[in-house]
């Protein structure tokens, strides 16, 4: 992932990777204070795990059954769980003005070790869709990386035809 050196970005290092909450949250510690973080992850959404307010927005917006849609979620929790594990380092990237969403959550890009982005990860592979409800500059490129996604029938897409 390239950021454009004029955009407003802050940058938080130091942190790993000590829980995963769902296909589109996890939890991170700094490393040195020990503070516990929750993030959700910019531009994007997976199904979700359990039942709530946004699975039955989601079963009426997809058409598609909540059982469904919870056993989307957990494949998508699974294969982050298979990319990335407990403890691995990262660092954070918001941009300024957006730093959380209306539950007090950091939204973030989660970048790994070897610079990947785990937010853009989740689309290619098909485990996300994009998510335009919370403003991303990343956005328009994560809807090319989604319509590739649904085209090669990766990730979810291999199930169903929209999640």
């Amino acid at each position: 992932m390239q950021f454009n050196a004029i955009r407003n970005i802050i940058l938080h290092t130091h942190f790993k990777i000590i829980k995963f909450v769902d296909g589109d949250g996890l939890f991170v510690e700094n490393i040195f204070d020990k503070e516990e973080i929750e993030v959700r992850f910019y531009g994007i959404d997976a199904p979700e795990i359990k039942k709530c307010r946004k699975l039955y927005q989601d079963e009426r917006e997809t058409q598609l059954p909540g059982s469904l849609l919870i056993q989307l979620g957990a494949k998508s929790l699974q294969f982050i769980r298979e990319l990335v594990t407990i403890g691995t380092s990262c660092t954070l990237i918001q941009e300024k003005g957006n730093e959380t969403d209306v539950y007090g959550r950091m939204l973030a890009y989660v970048i790994l070790p070897n610079g990947d982005c785990l937010n853009e990860i989740l689309i290619k592979e098909g485990f996300a869709k994009p998510y335009n409800k919370i403003y991303c500059q990343e956005l328009g490129k994560y809807q090319e990386f989604n319509l590739l996604a649904k085209q090669n029938k990766k990730g979810l897409y291999s199930l169903v035809d929209k999640f």
